[in-house]
């Protein structure tokens, strides 16, 4: 994956493709690492259901080559990407 990609394919742990819609990206300082926030294709919020949005920090590739996600390792990294996720909500309210 690439800054800007607005979609991307995530593999499941039991090897299946989903298709899903960037949310936003956003780089740390504090972890020195980008993250991705993402949701599953299809997910639509006139649904009855919440959409499930889904994070990932990611390492960009090499030239020619693509990115790969990377699981959060801390409670730490959550914790601010919660804060990212709701600021990003109050501004779309607006």
């Amino acid at each position: 994956m690439e800054h800007g990609e607005k979609q991307i394919t995530v593999i499941d742990e039991e090897g299946n493709e989903q298709l899903c819609e960037v949310l936003f990206t956003f780089e740390s300082d504090k972890f020195g690492k980008s993250y991705v926030l993402y949701y599953p294709l299809g997910a639509d919020e006139t649904d009855e259901e919440e959409i499930e949005i889904h994070a990932s920090a990611f390492a960009p590739g090499d030239e020619g080559e693509e990115g790969e996600l990377k699981p959060i390792e801390t409670e730490e990294e959550w914790d601010m990407i919660e804060e990212m996720l709701n600021t990003f909500l109050d501004e779309e309210e607006e």
